[in-house]
């Protein structure tokens, strides 16, 4: 934003300055005859000295008010986020002992921070959850004020081993930072994915950094691991955390884990309806005026301007969309992301109004009970129970342990009761009821609902207890040297049955796939931004690339083919572009196929290696084919210094992917399996091996 902000700056003055000069020249002009200089030269003098100091005077006043509108120190200080004075001072106001700091993308980081906050007070203790971007980190060096204090951070990885947004700025701190945490006490919970290539990273740094700059660690790191069972690493860990919080001050538990509510319900009965949010994510009525710069807090409504279906058979739905961007200002580069913020399916908002026998229509607040807290509601308010279950809240992924905890309460069946209460325990029969009933049956709330006959929570607890509908992020499938005004989504839609019978739709494709383009209807808007990432070209056009995407993992391939092509038309010396690609059936879902084949005739992909996974009775592979060419792969990385890229499913193709280039580095190179893999990490290290995967 600031950049953007010191742009219009120069603009806006500038052009002034020119007119200004311009304006004295004109007036300036003196007079032909050299007589009456002679006559009137006293005249002409000061008259000459009354215009310039006129005129000066007025351009120096216009000038600077001019100036004033982009002052950017000024601006700086308005958009900037808002931060406390000190979390300390806060801390101390308010009688709080443990903080528990959050850095979150998805909003399970902060979920667990506000779990653990919570549990403070069954051992006579008082915790707040925080998020770093709001406070002065470098306050940790004073936590020691406060007795019985205690920092925990629960810290969650984004992409390759990078902090989360709202955590950068604390990993920036932590980097640099020389000072002395010695009388800091710490524990700190990890949240990553063991499919990725830096499982953990910024969970395992806080925890190390921490130390290395003298604070103690009370309790060892915990990582999570959301390929596998992350609640029950979040609980498993948990269960051990607190009796040492225990044992290391002295105190003990003062009772059962109790159900406390965290927001009161205020039901608004006459109200303005200008007042009440209706599913924008920041400011009130910012869809209806837009504003930029626009970003997860402010997403610009993009129109739909064309979704045509991919494939040409099979039973899967894959898509292709473009999302008009034109005056919003939001600007992009090949492998970027576009995030998107989807809308729950109408008919399981409506099931759960009809079951908890609610007119989803009433307008509410939900307040936080505690006035000291930043976070004043759990989402938007005043809204609707029927907005904030379509906009606001998740309700198709299986709810967490202490959302079962919480409504267990409700069931008027003893059974019920017991089994909520038990799939919410730390005991080993109940995690692994929980495993199987919730995660593996892939029950929702409105499932469980269903299949609890005698729970029916208040509605206005269970808006409370569902964690935020996150926004969802796809690689951006065009380039804006090409198209500058649209923004491109290749998705495939997702849907499934589940071990109970049910039908399970993805929220966002399944959304994205009804956008039809309309100019004049709702129905073709998505709010969006769009989010950087480090998945760029190579900085000299010259410089081969090698690409391995199969499926929907083609998406950012098609940016970068389109940039080079572009690139060529410039003029520009375009290295070799290797493409590898794969799909199931040739016939089906070979996705963009007459583009590529485009490209490649034009000369533009000098090489396009596409493998159909079930077309004969042994199934092909990407990592087959590169297998298959692997000298040239080699020549390729070797001697022309290729940069190489891998997008799509992380879990099997990535890796197995990595595994052919160890192959093939050690066969060519000479090498060790442990040298191979050396030199690959080295070209990830360089930038030269770059993933953009997902699980």
């Amino acid at each position: 934003m600031d950049s953007r902000l010191q742009e219009t700056g120069k603009q806006s003055f500038v052009p002034l300055t020119v007119m200004g000069d311009a304006g004295m020249e004109l007036n300036m002009s003196p007079p032909d005859n050299a007589a009456q200089q002679d006559s009137l030269f006293s005249m002409t003098d000061v008259f000459l000295i009354s215009l310039i100091t006129g005129l000066f005077t007025y351009w120096f006043f216009f000038r600077k008010k001019k100036e004033e509108v982009p002052d950017i120190p000024k601006m700086q200080s308005i958009a900037a986020p808002v931060r406390d004075s000190s979390f300390i001072e806060k801390m101390k106001k308010t009688g709080r002992n443990i903080v528990v700091f959050y850095g979150s993308q998805t909003g399970t980081a902060e979920e667990f921070a506000n779990r653990l906050s919570k549990d403070a007070h069954r051992y006579g203790l008082r915790g707040m959850a925080a998020d770093p971007e709001e406070y002065d980190l470098s306050d940790l060096s004073r936590l020691s004020e406060i007795d019985k204090s205690l920092a925990v951070f629960c810290m969650a990885t984004y992409g390759e081993g990078d902090p989360t947004d709202n955590a950068q700025d604390f990993y920036d701190w932590l980097q640099e930072a020389d000072a002395d945490l010695s009388g800091l006490r710490f524990a700190v919970f990890g949240l990553g994915n063991k499919t990725y290539e830096h499982f953990n990273a910024m969970g395992k740094y806080v925890d190390k950094r921490l130390e290395e700059l003298g604070a103690q660690r009370i309790f060892e790191l915990g990582l999570g691991d959301d390929d596998g069972n992350l609640e029950e690493d979040f609980i498993t860990w948990r269960e051990q955390f607190w009796p040492a919080v225990c044992e290391h001050f002295g105190v003990e538990a003062t009772g059962e884990e109790s159900s406390i509510r965290q927001y009161e319900l205020v039901v608004h009965t006459d109200v303005n309806m200008n007042k009440v949010y209706t599913g924008e994510m920041g400011r009130l009525k910012s869809y209806e005026n837009q504003k930029p710069p626009f970003d997860a807090k402010n997403p610009f409504l993009a129109q739909v301007t064309e979704n045509r279906k991919l494939n040409e058979g099979g039973e899967r739905h894959l898509m292709h969309l473009e999302l008009d961007i034109s005056n919003s200002k939001i600007r992009y580069e090949s492998g970027d992301h576009v995030a998107v913020y989807p809308a729950n399916d109408s008919s399981l908002v409506n099931q759960i109004g009809e079951i908890l026998g609610t007119d989803l229509d009433t307008i509410m607040s939900l307040n936080n009970l505690d006035e000291e807290s930043n976070k004043k509601h759990p989402f938007p308010c005043p809204t609707s129970y029927r907005t904030a279950l379509t906009y606001y809240l998740d309700i198709t992924n299986p709810p967490r342990t202490n959302v079962l905890y919480e409504l267990a309460q409700y069931a008027t069946d003893t059974g019920e009761q017991e089994r909520l209460r038990k799939m919410a325990s730390s005991a080993a029969e109940g995690k692994a009821l929980y495993l199987s009933w919730v995660v593996e049956a892939r029950r929702n709330i409105l499932a469980i609902l269903q299949d609890m006959p005698s729970l029916r929570p208040p509605i206005d607890h269970l808006c409370e207890l569902l964690p935020r509908l996150q926004a969802r992020y796809y690689s951006i499938a065009s380039s804006s040297k090409v198209h500058p005004n649209t923004v491109h989504i290749c998705a495939v839609t997702v849907e499934y049955e589940t071990k109970t019978g049910r039908l399970n739709k993805g929220v966002a494709t399944n959304w994205l796939k009804n956008k039809v383009p309309d100019e004049n209807g709702s129905n073709s808007l998505v709010p969006m931004y769009v989010r950087k990432s480090q998945f760029r070209l190579p900085f000299k056009p010259s410089t081969p690339i090698i690409m391995i995407g199969p499926g929907t993992g083609i998406a950012p391939f098609i940016g970068f083919i389109q940039e080079r092509a572009w690139l060529k038309q410039q003029g520009k010396e375009v290295g070799e572009t290797v493409l590898y690609y794969g799909c199931r059936h040739e016939r089906e879902d070979y996705l963009y196929r007459e583009e590529l084949a485009r490209f490649h005739q034009e000369g533009v992909l000098t090489q396009l290696n596409v493998a159909f996974s079930r077309d004969q009775a042994e199934k092909v592979y990407v990592q087959h084919l590169l297998k298959k060419n692997k000298e040239n792969v080699w020549k390729l990385v070797n001697e022309g210094n290729a940069h190489i890229y891998v997008c799509g499913d992380a879990r099997n193709m990535a890796r197995d992917v990595q595994n052919i280039f160890y192959e093939i580095v050690a066969e060519f190179g000479n090498m060790s399996q442990p040298q191979a893999v050396d030199y690959v990490k080295k070209l990830m290290t360089k930038g030269r091996y770059s993933l953009d995967v997902w699980s």
